[in-house]
């Protein structure tokens, strides 16, 4: 492991790196899908560059967390060399064009939806850096960082019990939703199918203290194999220190309470709810923390393992209470968590009146649209016929602009021409008529002749 990291194991900002780390790999994201930390890549590169940089892991080296949260650590940044610097740069480039990305995004679907956008929420996005210089990487960003990672990551868990609390709550929402829609005989079936589940899910054999000699030694037997007269804390933490860093991180102790919940979680059981075993399982890291994690740096070493195995609380425990025993919510938070959910289907509901009024007048608008439309077809072929009349029009009636005098003359000399023209017809007829009848009368006599 680099100088970085064995330096960072003894103060928080390892801490928040290795927790970061393990949250995105965690297979408990199937449920907790957000981690916090929305920034997470972003501070994972920073770490990884300034890693490659001598003169600052050697002040990183000589630094106590004191100094470290003052910001004195964040001032040698000015020393790392141009390469890394350069990099740094880069890197808040592409995070400051990601937040602005994400951020457009947000107020294009909320300011089409008629939602007023907050501002402040939207500033707080950048809070893990200086947003008022995007260009460039500086020691105000690296201070910035270290502070908004630690005071995110110590709100993590807190947040995912509220989170499980929304949803324990959502879930027997639905099942109140449920019964609502049998009839008395279904509803009384329904009530007792489930006293029957929860019955049979708490019928598990006893779950053992987290972090107990007990669970620890059933660990040690089932788990490793190894005979429970010979346990030996000091050779069960190595033996479970997987990545050999001579630390339990937050996963490799929740590694170890893998058997004691098989005990009360199976996943091909109806009763059992999978997302309420890994609540579990953060209850039991979140106990063993308290007790062991003297300076609270979310790590238990060696000598504090070795410390804790010492004291009346792993030798001799209190019985552990699971989560069927610890109600998640007050009744007062299920009340106010129903009101909400009335509030929001009846927001949905307005909004839903709203869009359908939206609807009806565009529908109205496309239809008076559609009827200009006609109306305009109409009148363009009224006009057209108006036009084609008038052209025949003006090519038979004399010209508005002459006299009354050179239009009588016109109209003389017009009537003239169709005259003469007629008598030519009419004698062309004549002629014709004339020969046809000698020819007839020719033809008589000849046949009498004969």
């Amino acid at each position: 492991m680099t100088i970085i990291f064995r330096y960072i194991v003894q103060n928080q900002i390892r801490s928040f790196i290795m927790l970061s780390r393990y949250v995105i790999s965690s297979l408990k994201e199937i449920y907790f899908n957000d981690t916090g930390l929305h920034y997470d890549r972003y501070l994972r590169e920073v770490i990884d560059f300034l890693e490659k940089d001598q003169h600052f892991r050697e002040k990183l080296h000589n630094t106590d967390m004191e100094d470290i949260k003052q910001g004195k650590l964040a001032k040698e940044l000015d020393f790392v060399s141009h390469h890394v610097r350069t990099k740094l740069d880069e890197l808040k480039r592409q995070e400051v064009n990601r937040l602005r990305t994400l951020i457009k995004a947000k107020q294009d679907l909320e300011g089409g939806n008629d939602i007023a956008v907050d501002h402040q929420a939207l500033l707080k996005q950048f809070e893990h850096l200086n947003h008022m210089n995007p260009h460039t990487f500086e020691v105000e960003d690296l201070d910035r960082l270290i502070k908004s990672a630690t005071k995110d990551l110590e709100n993590y868990d807190k947040e995912r019990h509220e989170d499980f609390k929304k949803y324990e709550m959502m879930k027997e929402h639905d099942r109140q939703e449920h019964l609502k829609t049998l009839d008395e005989g279904e509803r009384k079936k329904e009530e007792e199918h489930y006293e029957e589940m929860r019955k049979k899910h708490a019928d598990h054999p006893k779950v053992n203290h987290p972090g107990s000699q007990n669970q620890l030694k059933e660990v040690w037997e089932e788990a490793d194999g190894l005979d429970p007269d010979d346990f030996d804390p000091k050779t069960f933490f190595n033996l479970h220190d997987t990545n050999g860093d001579g630390f339990f991180d937050e996963q490799e102790l929740e590694a170890l309470f893998t058997k004691e919940l098989e005990k009360i979680y199976d996943p091909t059981n109806e009763e059992d709810d999978m997302v309420e075993m890994e609540e579990e399982r953060l209850r039991m890291r979140e106990h063993v923390m308290n007790e062991v994690d003297s300076n609270k740096d979310r790590l238990v070493s060696m000598d504090e393992f070795l410390v804790a195995t010492k004291k009346k609380e792993f030798l001799e425990p209190d019985s552990w209470e699971t989560l069927e025993q610890n109600q998640a919510y007050t009744d007062e938070e299920m009340k106010e968590f129903e009101e909400h959910l009335a509030q929001q289907e009846q927001d949905l509901s307005q909004r839903a009146d709203d869009l359908q009024k939206q609807r009806d007048e565009l529908q109205r608008q496309q239809e008076q649209l559609n009827a200009q439309k006609i109306e305009l077809q109409q009148v363009r072929s009224e006009a057209a016929l108006l036009t084609k009349a008038r052209t025949t029009l003006c090519v038979f009636r004399p010209s508005l602009g002459k006299s009354l005098h050179d239009q009588d003359r016109d109209n003389k000399l017009n009537m003239r021409g169709i005259c003469k023209s007629v008598a030519v017809q009419c004698d062309q007829l004549c002629n014709r008529l004339l020969s046809t009848l000698t020819t007839k009368v020719s033809f008589q006599k000849s046949s009498s002749t004969a």
